[in-house]
């Protein structure tokens, strides 16, 4: 055999079971062409395998790519046969090389030589898009993760695919997507790709039409399709009339002329077509929300009796370029009613005690999703059959309603039960508290080891735990391992922290009084235990559920207010006993911002320094929702130069005030920061003694120096809020409060005092008017304090004249919706109409005199700064004044919070 190589070229074809083999020249030769040695390819010949190489790799390893190929030095082979087929087939397999042949460089006797030439698949280096912005590049890049992949027709279809189903959710259907290749020079065998997005515009849904719908009207379907909304429209003089006619424009003058009869479905269908104003829905186009919506609209037509009801046809087409029509073909079926309920398998309760509790009768209409809720679980009522069963320990309860006859538009329905054994609470734990001592959340878990399973004892602690707001209450996640075997439970709890220290920083300019500036800290998770422990710090000792609160509020010398606060919510340690220390320093001072020569000059002060202790307690009757508080309050007025803003006759003095406040509270909401089931109510009195009475020489004809020495009041205040959510939406709440107050005094002797009245109007934040000794009241849609008595006399000369109210009524209706739950930045916009009023005295109360005002705004919940709030609101009445006796309406104007404004 002359010097050179024998090429073999083993080509493997699908279907074809043995391998071709050709002699050639390799383009790895280094030696010179040689003679073609003749083969017989109809008889195979064994040979030992002596060497093997591989080249054309850039980036693989040579002694890897071999083994994938399954050929090993000293294997017997036979040639043409399956061991070079299998090789080609494991190489092609590892999608990374993009050709491949198995040549024979060399045959000596019965040894042969074997070189695997391939041509390795490029990566993707780097990955780009054009069309799109930063956000959207970023998700995409998420989305599209082949970076460092081979370069492959599958993955180069998967990403393009992906990228449009991206924009295809969003509204773009119309979405193109080109890809393109560039070779990167700056690394070997690399490829640089390109997405070129033509987002096109949104495709919005211009129309939803309902065929078969005899017994359901069109706008109560669609407003069950909550993702796929018609665009706003408003037709109001299209084809009017030859519409109402149901004639051509054409003919519309003679239709008149006969009076053809308008029916009420002309005019529903009129609406329908040309008025829809939902200017806050999105109208786009999203499939996976269509799929979901046809699944809400099947279960509208199942609450209300129509078990039958199925969408037996659907399309969607285009109405021009931009917007597509919906037509949706329903088949309503007959209504349904049930019959007999009967009950098999229960031995605990009576047929008659579950079917109380069920709270479905004979002749009901059938209501699948009404009967789950009524079974299993009823969010609203609580008192579902289940809860008979899973609150005495019954875990493993279950019910499976089953229709054993539909005679005509009757339905029998047995329910069948399994109650199962009773179960024991094994062992409860948590997981994710990671600042949080163990000890703050085990006392707020109401269901405990060696107790009987409870359901509404672990839905208790589920409320309990979102509610101290160390966790996010979407979150709270109860893990359920129970065991048949032994009839007991372990339950875990995963919880995930969010911070909640806060931080109030604000400033503003305020007019004359220059620049104001607040600087709050409230450490939410206060630990006094771990002072000394330095690991405990983050960046303050944290873990024990304490409450430390600084704040600083200053607007140049004419005001400044210095609080310091700290509450142990269980004072003890085993009891929820919250003890609460307070101390509060607040001074106002007029200058003189108007007399060019004693400009900036003190011209007096007012400065109330005050001290508080409280004791707090949970009590369980009526319901342990109740808390009992009292506060001990001991204040110091202090007048100096101050002039009769209050309705003193003497500008200097000092007056002093102790005062104990009794509160008893309900509160079982569901959310702090966004409630969206339950109440708040809260009943408050503060009383001081009655100093007069210890006094026989003090009256109305005593100087005030002497009657305000002690003041002597007793104030009550009444709060309630009500939140429900609306037509069963988690996102959309009515929140309903109502607040009042007064103040009296203990007999007439001195009358009511002119300290602690009520100022209402505007935002109700004592910013920047600097409000003290008195308690302010927000009212939406009029300026800050303007509905208050007194106030056109308020630092004027002559007979002092009383600033502040002694009675109020607010009533409140919000509608809210959440817009985001993300517990760093929780937001919702909300819709108001309020009304209220503020009296200087019992004898002009009117409660049917109030001023009324509605609006909208948005409340924004970071962890770090709390609530934060802005409003527009419109006040419908006038506020009168001596200037001006019959004024207009107060007119619409913006409101800025900060915090829970809760009157």
């Amino acid at each position: 055999m002359k010097r050179g190589f024998i090429i073999i070229y083993l080509l493997l074809l699908a279907g074809v079971a043995e391998a071709q083999i050709r002699l050639g020249q390799s383009r790895y030769s280094t030696q010179k062409p040689v003679n073609i040695i003749d083969l017989d390819y109809s008889k195979p010949k064994k040979f030992r395998i002596a060497g093997i190489e591989a080249v054309g790799l850039s980036t693989l390893d040579e002694t890897a790519i071999i083994s994938l190929a399954g050929l090993r030095v000293d294997d017997e082979i036979s040639v043409p046969g399956d061991a070079t087929s299998n090789a080609l087939k494991k190489l092609w397999g590892q999608g990374i090389i993009g050709d491949v042949k198995i040549l024979v460089t060399k045959i000596e006797g019965d040894d042969i030589y074997l070189l695997l030439d391939l041509t390795e698949r490029p990566r993707f280096s780097r990955v780009e898009f054009s069309g799109v912005n930063k956000t959207q590049e970023g998700e995409l890049k998420d989305k599209v993760s082949i970076r460092g992949r081979v370069v492959r027709d599958d993955v180069l279809n998967n990403a393009q695919r992906k990228i449009r189903d991206y924009f295809v959710d969003k509204g773009y259907l119309n979405a193109q997507v080109k890809v393109i290749q560039e070779r990167d020079t700056t690394l070997p065998n690399s490829v640089r790709l390109r997405f070129d997005v033509d987002k096109s515009s949104k495709v919005r849904i211009n129309e939803i039409k309902i065929e078969g719908n005899e017994n359901i009207a069109d706008g109560k379907i669609k407003k069950k399709m909550k993702g796929t909304n018609e665009h706003a429209r408003v037709y109001i003089f299209k084809d009017l009339v030859s519409r109402l006619l149901n004639t051509t424009p054409k003919r519309a003058k003679e239709a008149i002329a006969y009076r053809n009869p308008v029916t009420t479905d002309d005019i529903q269908e009129y609406i329908n077509k040309n008025f829809k104003l939902n200017f806050f829905n999105g109208s786009k186009f999203v499939r996976s929300d269509y799929r979901d919506d046809k699944n809400k609209v099947i279960a509208f037509y199942n609450s209300r009796g129509y078990r039958d009801a199925e969408i037996v046809r659907d399309s969607i087409y285009d109405f021009d370029a931009s917007r597509i029509n919906i037509e949706l073909d329903i088949e309503e079926g007959r209504q349904y009613y049930y019959r007999n309920i009967s009950f098999s398998g229960n031995y605990i309760h009576s047929s008659e005690t579950l079917l109380a509790k069920l709270g479905i009768q004979k002749g009901d209409i059938y209501n699948k999703e009404r009967l789950d809720k009524r079974l299993n679980y009823d969010p609203q009522r609580g008192d579902d059959v289940s809860s008979l069963y899973q609150d005495d320990g019954y875990l493993f309860f279950t019910i499976d309603p089953v229709e054993v006859n539909v005679q005509g538009d009757s339905i029998d329905i047995e329910m069948r039960i399994f109650e199962g054994p009773q179960v024991t609470v094994n062992s409860v734990s948590i997981e994710g508290n990671e600042r949080t001592s163990d000890h703050v959340v085990m006392r707020e878990i109401r269901i405990l080891p060696g107790q009987k399973f409870n359901r509404s004892a672990l839905v208790r602690t589920i409320r309990e735990l979102s509610q101290i707001g160390y966790f996010d209450p979407e979150n709270i996640e109860p893990d359920m391992r129970p065991n048949f075997e032994d009839a007991t439970v372990d339950i875990v709890f995963k919880l995930e922290e969010r911070p909640n220290d806060q931080i109030e920083l604000s400033g503003g300019w305020g007019g004359l009084f220059g620049f104001v500036g607040t600087v709050g800290l409230s450490f939410n998770n206060f630990s006094i235990r771990n002072i000394k422990d330095f690991s405990k710090w983050r960046p303050l000792p944290v873990g024990d559920g304490q409450k430390l609160s600084l704040r600083v509020q200053a607007n140049g010398r004419s005001f400044q207010n210095y609080s310091i606060s700290f509450s142990e919510p269980w004072f003890g340690g085993k009891k929820p006993n919250a003890l609460s220390v307070s101390f509060n320093h607040s001074v106002q001072r007029q200058i003189d911002m108007w007399n060019q020569a004693n400009f900036g000059r003190e011209m007096g002060s007012f400065k109330i320094t005050g001290a508080t202790i409280g004791l707090a307690k949970r009590v369980t009757w009526p319901d342990d929702y109740f808390q009992v508080s009292n506060n001990l309050q001991f204040q110091v007025y202090d007048f100096d130069e101050y002039g009769n803003f209050f309705g003193l006759s003497y500008n200097t003095g000092t007056a002093r005030s102790i005062a104990l406040n009794t509160t008893i509270a309900r509160n079982n909401i569901d959310n702090p920061i966004y409630p969206r089931l339950g109440s708040n109510i809260i009943l408050s009195s503060s009383f001081t003694p009655p100093y007069t009475s210890m006094n026989p020489n003090i009256n109305r004809e005593s100087p005030d120096e002497e009657k305000y020495q002690w003041l002597e009041y007793h104030k009550w205040m009444f709060d309630a809020s009500l939140y429900t959510p609306l037509f069963g939406s988690n996102k959309l709440v009515l929140s309903a409060r109502t607040h009042m107050g007064f103040v009296g005094s203990y007999g007439n002797r001195i009358g009511i005092i002119p300290l602690e009245r009520f100022v209402l109007g505007g935002d109700g934040m004592n910013m920047m008017n600097f409000a003290l000794g008195q308690e302010i009241i927000g009212l939406r849609g009029y300026e800050n304090q303007s509905i208050t008595p007194g106030r056109d006399f308020r630092g004027q000369p002559g007979a002092p004249v009383p600033y502040g109210g002694v009675v109020y009524n607010k009533h409140v209706m919000e509608v809210r919706f959440l817009v985001s739950p993300n517990p760093s930045a929780t937001i919702f916009l909300l819709g108001f109409a309020e009304a209220g009023n503020n009296w200087g005295n019992y004898g002009d109360f009117n409660p049917y005199d109030l001023k009324k005002s509605a609006g909208f705004g948005a409340r924004i919940f970071m962890p770090a700064f709390g609530l934060l709030g802005i409003d527009w609101g419109y006040g419908f009445d006038g506020v009168p004044s001596i200037a001006n006796p019959n004024p207009g309406p107060s007119g619409g104007m913006f409101h800025f919070t900060i915090g829970q404004q809760f009157r």
